[in-house]
């Protein structure tokens, strides 16, 4: 049955490998069961309501993936938007939170009919495929800033990002970054030694440790072990639905509200499609002309599962780039999908041990994907210049902006200016053109 559904030789896996797949995208994704509520919660949402309904947002979303297009792709509110929502819009613009989830539903609603209508579709074709390589390689790079910055290996410094001080705050901070590398090295051994699973096994590993480092008095952190004592999974109740209540249009501005959705839908299509590319980079299955097989339901699926994160109560949800975890360790169909859509469903009981995973046990998972992803730089021709500087420029910036989607407006943006400056104006698509246009429109109107 499974391999009726999933094409399992077809795509050159089996249950076991996708199995650890979907295990190890989970493991990667868990730290936003935790890191989602503390952001939202700065709106005014209760925290214990957003945790359920990112776990039921992100299984809505994924086994839609699974379920639609048969890609090893996960789904889950995403990072940056989220801060948009709880910072921006509920902060410093004053609006409640149900009026930020209404703004989300109606983003999902339009990315339905963009789906539906090939739009999204046209935007992936549209972007060539040198640039793919690079958005592909900057992505690997982001990952593993991320990776690194949530180990707390890299910070804030005078230098704008600075190695961290191992010797201060030792028992805090330094042990959970020396954890992290110390990871990041026995994941390392296990891939040179080809055991499937290494990722995930790195990620087991790490927690362990500091757990016996946390027992023997050397972490003195947040504590690593699961505690059920405070959860309460019916506290969904505060926000389902609250996207269509009186609060949500109490003082309705039309203009500040049509800013805030085409803010929230902008950063969405282009956070989306640039992991789509990545990853389906990454799985080699991008076909001769650089396009993704079955990429409208994949767009589809991610664009049901904003407007149903929405109705759960939680920012936009989208396709996230840990996806390249499992990806790595050879997620190849909509098992691994179906495998982590079942595990954040059951994180709604469990979801105190999946907290309890620190941020420097996940981080070494992240880090190694920075580096398997680094491969596509192989398929840049940098003997072209139009078509290896934009690549470049995505490379850049993605990890530098801390942002998917403005690695991929200044790749977009300088392959149209290169091109179009340099006598080669007609090998540029019409769509790159419109694309370069809006990415411009969006940084003198849409900047908050």
């Amino acid at each position: 049955m499974l391999e009726k559904f999933f094409k399992l030789k077809e795509n050159r896996t089996d249950v076991k490998t996708e199995v650890m797949a979907g295990l190890t995208t989970f493991m990667a994704m868990a730290y936003i069961l935790a890191l989602n509520p503390a952001i939202l919660s700065a709106s005014g949402m209760d925290p214990q309501a957003v945790l359920v309904a990112t776990a039921l947002a992100a299984f809505v979303g994924t086994m839609a993936m699974a379920l639609l297009a048969n890609y090893p792709f996960a789904l889950a509110p995403g990072l940056g938007l989220n801060a948009y929502f709880a910072y921006t819009v509920c902060g410093s613009m004053g609006y409640s939170w149900q009026f930020a989830l209404f703004a989300v539903f109606i983003e999902g609603l339009i990315f339905i009919i963009l789906s539906v209508t090939n739009v999204r579709e046209a935007i992936f074709n549209a972007i060539p495929k040198q640039l793919k390589s690079g958005v592909s390689v900057g992505i690997g790079l982001f990952v593993a800033f991320i990776g690194l910055v949530n180990a707390g290996i890299v910070s804030n410094g005078a230098t704008v990002v600075a190695l961290v001080n191992f010797t201060s705050d030792f028992k805090t901070v330094g042990i959970g970054a020396l954890l992290a590398i110390i990871g990041t090295i026995i994941i390392a051994i296990l891939h040179v030694k080809k055991i499937k699973g290494s990722i995930l096994y790195g990620v087991i590993a790490t927690w362990i440790l500091g757990i016996i480092c946390e027992a023997t008095g050397l972490y003195k952190g947040a504590t690593l072990m699961p505690s059920w004592s405070d959860f309460n999974i019916g506290a969904i109740g505060k926000t389902f639905g609250q996207a269509f209540s009186g609060a949500a249009f109490e003082n309705f501005n039309i203009v500040s509200f049509l800013v805030i959705m085409v803010s929230f839908l902008f950063v969405d299509v282009f956070d989306t499609l640039g992991t789509l590319i990545g990853c389906a980079k990454k799985a080699d299955m991008l076909d001769a002309d650089g396009k993704l097989p079955r990429i409208k339901p994949a767009l589809l699926a991610d664009a049901i599962a904003t407007s149903a994160g929405a109705l759960f109560g939680t920012s936009t949800t989208t396709t996230f780039v840990e996806s390249a975890a499992g990806v790595s360790v050879g997620g190849r169909t909509g098992l691994s999908s179906v495998v982590t859509g079942l595990l954040f469903l059951l994180s709604l009981v469990l979801s105190p041990i999946f907290i309890a995973i620190p941020s420097f046990a996940t981080a070494p998972a992240l880090i190694f994907v920075g580096f398997l992803m680094l491969s596509a730089v192989k398929d840049i021709d940098f003997s072209d210049a139009t078509e290896s500087i934009p690549a470049y420029f995505a490379i850049l910036m993605m990890p530098l902006t801390y942002s998917i989607s403005e690695g991929i407006a200044f790749g977009v943006i300088s392959y149209v200016l290169i091109n179009a400056c340099t006598g080669k104006a007609k090998k540029v698509s019409p769509l790159m053109y419109v694309l370069a246009v809006l990415f411009i429109l969006k940084y003198i109107f849409f900047r908050t």
